[in-house]
């Protein structure tokens, strides 16, 4: 059995590694969990003496097999309750983070699996993020993030990569919504900020950090 703060910290190993694609340090779980560097050297012991990763002290952590496996399951419950959140039960998308942050640590297949039947099987949770299956097999997507895009290209939004209600909130403000089609019109070389219009009808000016956080896909 593996307790809640331990599934948070393997989930949060597989996010630094998905995006970096290489070893995590101990200074970057500890940055996102907004703990001591020491106090997170005493958890990564502890999962490598459950062999949930792979852990020397000043070489990062990996996951092992296992402890992938388990931050995977945790990932799939916490996208398909925020799925159901917004579905069934009316809630906004910048409001079911934190309900999700506990029930995902619910221990039951059964009930996962029930779930997931109720929701029609989805692929992608209310933010765009893929839910992996029930094999723990993570689809491989080609999103870019908005500001990588070239100036006089068209994309459509189909994610976000930060989850903050303040974040959420200000998309929703501006119709940066999922689905919505973007054309780049400027782009400022000074701060990289960014004109875009929406398919809504808006043309409004992004700064850098907000494109940053923006889920796109190209169309032809």
């Amino acid at each position: 059995m593996t307790s809640f703060t331990e599934e948070n910290y393997l989930k949060i190993i597989y996010k630094l590694s998905a995006e970096t694609n290489s070893e995590v340090s101990t200074n970057a779980v500890a940055e996102l969990t907004q703990t001591k560097a020491a106090s997170v050297s005493d958890m990564l012991r502890k999962l490598s003496d459950k062999q949930l990763v792979n852990y020397q002290k000043y070489q990062g952590v990996t996951l092992t097999a296992e402890g992938e496996r388990v931050a995977l399951s945790v990932i799939r419950k916490h996208r398909l309750w925020e799925v159901f959140l917004v579905a069934k039960l009316g809630f906004n998308w910048d409001e079911v983070h934190d309900i999700a942050e506990q029930l995902e640590h619910i221990d039951s297949e059964e009930l996962v699996a029930k779930l997931d039947e109720f929701l029609g099987f989805p692929k992608f949770d209310p933010h765009g993020d893929p839910i992996p299956d029930h094999n723990g097999r993570m689809p491989v997507l080609g999103y870019q993030n908005l500001s990588e895009i070239e100036v006089g290209k068209n994309v459509l939004m189909v994610g976000v990569s930060e989850h903050s209600s303040a974040f959420l909130q200000y998309l929703d403000k501006t119709g940066l919504i999922l689905g919505a089609g973007i054309t780049i019109l400027e782009l400022n070389e000074f701060d990289k900020s960014l004109s875009i219009s929406i398919s809504s009808g808006n043309a409004i000016f992004i700064s850098h950090e907000v494109a940053k956080n923006i889920l796109v896909i190209e169309q032809k």
